[in-house]
């Protein structure tokens, strides 16, 4: 699938002490497109979804959305930038914040879910629109931002009719079926009015039939919403069913790309990830 770049990342090298997380890394994903990230535990999926949302500043690479440059570092020692790629590109250090990046258009789930599991589904979507509220905390605590409130509000209950939640809205989070959880983070992703959303591990955890009604909401929600999808799962029938094009790292090196029939016919790809997950 062809179309305008989203997301970029370039030559991204992240370094934990004399660890090498990501060596190298270069991906694309266009608009339109839903986009996996696979390969075996410890391979720095998440790793690389933590720097392109701002949690980690790289060692060394750039992050580009939407064209623009949101992520850029390059390393101080003489020795690691003589071995760096082509470091006169990136000429002035860029490290926004995760909030900063969600505010650009760029929104995340996690593989472990992260909701306000004392508060209800719709406070839960509502906070989450807090981080486009106009107004300040004083305003707030005198509660004289009751217009930009209500409207919140609505907003919250709307998008939760289109996804289906409407009807648990007022259930506290933590009471939901697992299923419906990660729904809920998912909506509250999309309470951000992200352009690029990126899922981790959205299926972790899940029986059959919740996986597959997984894979109907995201297909659902990024043709309404929109949206492009980059994500990181382990569940290859969702994988191979969704995506568009794969991306597949081994020991944080990037060892294929292509569609998913190119990926499933891929000799050094079954050697390293799918054959193991067949024996297992």
């Amino acid at each position: 699938m062809s179309g305008k770049n989203v997301l970029k990342t370039e030559n991204i090298i992240m370094r934990f002490g004399g660890v090498t997380a990501i060596n190298n890394l270069s991906i694309e994903v266009n608009e339109g497109e839903i986009v996996a990230l696979i390969g075996p535990n410890g391979a720095g999926k998440t790793t690389a979804f933590n720097v392109i949302t701002g949690v980690y500043a790289p060692t060394f690479g750039a992050v580009y959305f939407n064209g623009e440059q949101i992520v850029c570092n390059y390393p101080n020692k003489m020795d690691e930038i003589k071995a760096a790629p082509d470091m006169k590109k990136y000429s002035k250090r860029k490290k926004p914040t995760p909030d900063q990046i969600t505010k650009l258009g760029v929104a995340r789930t996690f593989q472990n879910i992260r909701l306000f599991k004392n508060l209800t589904v719709l406070e839960n979507v509502m906070i989450a629109q807090h981080m486009r509220a106009k107004a300040g905390l004083l305003s707030s605590v005198l509660h004289l931002n009751y217009k930009e409130e209500k409207q919140t509000r609505e907003e919250a209950l709307k998008l939760l009719e289109i996804l289906g939640l409407d009807g648990v809205k007022d259930e506290i989070a933590s009471s939901l079926p697992y299923g419906q959880q990660r729904h809920l983070e998912i909506a509250r992703a999309l309470a951000t009015k992200p352009k690029l959303l990126l899922l981790d591990e959205p299926a972790a955890g899940m029986n059959p039939q919740e996986t597959d009604e997984l894979t109907a909401f995201i297909k659902r929600i990024k043709d309404q919403f929109g949206l492009s999808v980059f994500m990181v799962e382990h569940h290859m029938d969702l994988v191979m069913e969704i995506s568009d094009r794969i991306y597949v790292l081994d020991f944080g090196q990037l060892i294929a790309s292509g569609t998913p029939e190119e990926i499933q016919n891929n000799q050094r790809v079954i050697d390293a990830y799918l054959g193991v997950q067949e024996d297992a």
